[in-house]
Formats: structure tokens, sequence, C-alpha cells
């Protein structure tokens, strides 16, 4: 598959590496290295997709554009728009034109995600009670000095797509109860630390992100009727660690399993073959977007408006 690489910044470059051989060109009106300053400028006949890697505001535009000629799109999450049916006309116009709309959530493919994936479907931690999620990483001063980036909701749509992306993979349909619990501006004009919940779901979910972390980390702890799931770290980060705890009645020690993985982070390349294997069937399904979408719009207006400085 011939693929060009839209927007060379640290997300593009991860999805060149990812490519190889496969990219053919890059687009980019502010990077010297780039082929070309705009999608209109590249040979139709020369790629079969594209991995869009630019900042939200364009993405909606360069997505119609591509779709309509036929090209198969991977584009960094989150896929926002202002309406749910802007998501629902892509997702159209991609089948209209045999193509593949793909929105990357690279965490899928994290090792210990899929393997808590697995854990859950097993069925032996039993009934879930409670999921608990904090990602932080210490990006608040490079936040503050993009302005692109330093806006709206801030920490909720760039850190919480991933982690309500992350739930919706393990546990399926979350309904929307989801509601804002805390919100600050520490060091940041947009929300820098925000936690949301919800009481409805199975499991009841507590999911914290945060640009203060001056550690990047990850924690995931599920606790249910047989025993508990947990994650420690990425393998960006790593060592990142699984563990499970099987429980002891009446109370006791729990019996504990636990690997540790200490390797490069291979979601990159792991997510391209899935994007290339999509592509090959045909598969379009925006349905996530659009919850995520409208989720993710309802509780960043709640959290601007609560916004504690």
């Amino acid at each position: 598959m011939r693929v060009i690489v839209i927007g060379l910044g640290v997300q593009g470059r991860k999805r060149l590496r990812a490519a190889g051989n496969e990219a053919v060109g890059i687009v980019d009106p502010f990077n010297a290295e780039a082929q070309f300053q705009r999608i209109e400028d590249v040979p139709d006949p020369t790629y079969d997709a594209a991995l869009v890697c630019t900042p939200d505001e364009p993405k909606l535009e360069i997505l119609r554009y591509l779709l309509a000629h036929g090209k198969h799109v991977l584009v960094e999450k989150p896929l926002f728009a202002p309406s749910d049916d802007a998501i629902l006309e892509l997702e159209t116009l991609a089948r209209a034109h045999h193509a593949v709309c793909y929105t990357a959530y690279n965490h899928r493919f994290e090792p210990h995600f899929v393997r808590m994936r697995d854990t859950i479907r097993s069925g032996a931690l039993g009934r879930l009670y409670r999921c608990r999620m904090f990602y932080g990483n210490g990006t608040a001063r490079l936040v503050r000095e993009s302005a692109w980036r330093d806006q709206g909701a801030g920490v909720l749509p760039d850190l919480g797509s991933h982690l309500l992306d992350t739930a919706r993979f393990w546990f399926g349909d979350l309904g929307d109860d989801l509601q804002v619990a805390s919100v600050s501006c520490h060091e940041n004009r947009a929300p820098d630390h925000v936690v949301i919940a919800s009481e409805a779901s199975t499991p009841k979910l507590e999911i914290e992100m945060t640009l203060l972390s001056w550690r990047n980390h990850f924690t995931c702890d599920i606790f249910a009727e047989n025993g508990s799931a947990h994650i420690s770290s990425l393998c960006k980060w790593g060592p990142t660690t699984f563990t499970t705890r099987t429980r002891v009645l009446p109370s006791g020690r729990p019996t504990e399993q636990s690997e540790t993985l200490v390797q490069d982070d291979p979601t990159w390349a792991l997510e391209y073959v899935h994007f290339k294997r999509l592509c090959a069937a045909g598969a379009v399904d925006l349905s996530n977007d659009a919850w995520l979408n409208r989720t993710l719009r309802r509780l960043g207006e709640d959290a601007m408006k609560r916004v504690v400085r």
C-alpha cells in the first residue's frame, strides 16, 4: 500500500517510521522535509492512503477531500466534529467511495491493554465493580506554549479520548452517564487536570487525566467479584506490569500473578498493520467516534464552565 503522511510533527514522524518504504510522500506547509505543501499537489494516482497527523481544526476538510477521492485514511485521534451528523457524513462518504476511514487509538495495541481485554472477556474476574484509570504526563509548559493546544477543554479531549476509548475497548458500550467530577487550570489556560466518573455503567468508572504528572505514568485498577486486575505504566515508558489477584474468601491475602514487559513501544507498527487489514477488508465503522465526539463535547462544555484557576 502506498501512503502519504499529512503533517510531519511528533505523531507524523511515528507514523512515517511505521509505514517504512510504503510511504511515498509527505504533505506539510511548514516543514522543509515535505515534498508537498497541499494535498491537492499530490498526484492522485501515486498513493492509495493517507496518514493524517494534523491539528484538529483542518481534519474534517482533509478527510472529506481524501475520502471523496477514494483514498483510505488513518487519522490521529480524536476525530472531533461540530456535530454528530458530520461524522456520519464521513462514514457515508467513505462507503460511497469504497474507502476506509479509521481513527487511530494506538493504546488498543498496548500488550497489557489487550491482555486486560482478554481477561475481562474470559469471565475470570466475575462481576465487574469498579474501574479506576489514571493517565498523566508533564507537558503543561509545552502545551501552554502552543496556541492551538492550550485551548478548549484542554487535557480532557487529549488524554480523555484515549481513556474513554480504552474503556469501550474493554467493556463495550458505556452509555451516557459520565460526569465531570473535578476540573482545574493550574498552569494552563485550558483545563490541565480533570476527573470524570460514571455511576450507572458496568463497571462504574473513575478516570483521571493530567498534564501535571512530571513523570509520565498510567495506572489502571479493576475491582471485581472474584479478584482484581491492574496495569502499571506503558511500554513507551517501560517497564510495564500486568497483575491479577484472585480473591480469598472470606478475606485474606489474594494469590497473585504478575508479568512485566521491558520493550520498545510496539503499538505504532501493530496499528499500521491493523489499518492495512481494514483497507483490504473495506471495513468502515465510525460509531465509536460519534459516541466519543458527543460525550467529550458534552463533558468539555461542562468542564469549561466549572474551571477552577
